[in-house]
């Protein structure tokens, strides 16, 4: 299963307004639309992580090579990215007269986050360095975001940094919620393994532990001695209404 994982930047839109608070801005007051200034993407079993902006070269070869790294990816992994990262690519393709990927799943962590625990912030930041998987890369806030679409250079390297240290935090943070993760794409279906598999991590180390009961039915239920997640066996052990072994 080829897990990629990936965060975008984008660049602000530019608007007149009347005013600070509760301005509704309609589309003729517009001056300039947001753009992707730069992404950040990595394999989650091999390679360095990969940076692209419109610093480094024009806007349409880095949305090309966003597209060609979602089209080759089974999973996509972000955070947020269900409502921002994919949607704002999606926007770019088609501006760019792009068709669409090949279709892949995506792992929104911020969604596992939001579902599985109760952390005080849901923040990226603030998560991992609860998790002590470290932090963001400290940067001047707005300004940094001014200075890369001016083309200060000072401005990318500390973006490119920003933007790389995001994906690393989101792979630590990734193997972290592994076995908390459910509804996991299968790797077994994906990897097309011959014996059973832990389907959050795809190891082979699986150990029977008791029975997972539905409504009306009655599973084997093992724990991966890898990773940590629970597992079913895939065909009933027997009906529970009845009892009959099946």
């Amino acid at each position: 299963m080829k897990i990629l994982l990936l965060d975008i930047e984008t660049a602000p839109l530019v608007a007149y307004a009347w005013s600070l608070w509760d301005d509704k801005i309609p589309t003729d007051r517009v001056i300039e639309q947001g753009y992707t200034l730069c992404f950040s993407a990595r394999w989650n079993d091999k390679g360095p992580t990969q940076f692209a902006s419109v610093e480094t070269g024009t806007s349409r070869q880095m949305i090309r090579k966003a597209w060609e790294l979602l089209d080759e990816a089974d999973v996509v992994c972000h955070y947020h990215g269900s409502k921002f990262d994919i949607p704002t690519l999606n926007r770019e393709f088609v501006l760019q007269g792009m068709k669409p990927p090949s279709p892949f799943k995506e792992l929104d962590l911020l969604k596992v986050v939001r579902r599985r625990f109760r952390f005080e912030s849901n923040k990226l930041d603030y998560v991992c360095q609860q998790l002590g998987l470290g932090s963001k890369v400290a940067h001047k806030g707005m300004d940094l975001w001014k200075d890369c679409m001016r083309g200060d250079p000072q401005a990318w390297r500390t973006m490119r940094r920003y933007n790389m240290r995001d994906v690393i935090l989101l792979q630590k943070l990734y193997h972290r919620l592994l076995p908390w993760i459910q509804n996991h794409p299968n790797h077994g279906v994906f990897d097309g393994a011959d014996k059973p598999t832990c389907r959050n991590c795809g190891s082979n180390k699986l150990q029977s532990r008791g029975y997972e009961r539905t409504t009306t039915m009655v599973y084997r239920r093992f724990k991966c001695m890898a990773c940590g997640a629970w597992n079913r066996g895939r065909k009933a052990a027997h009906k529970a209404a009845e009892g009959i072994l099946v």
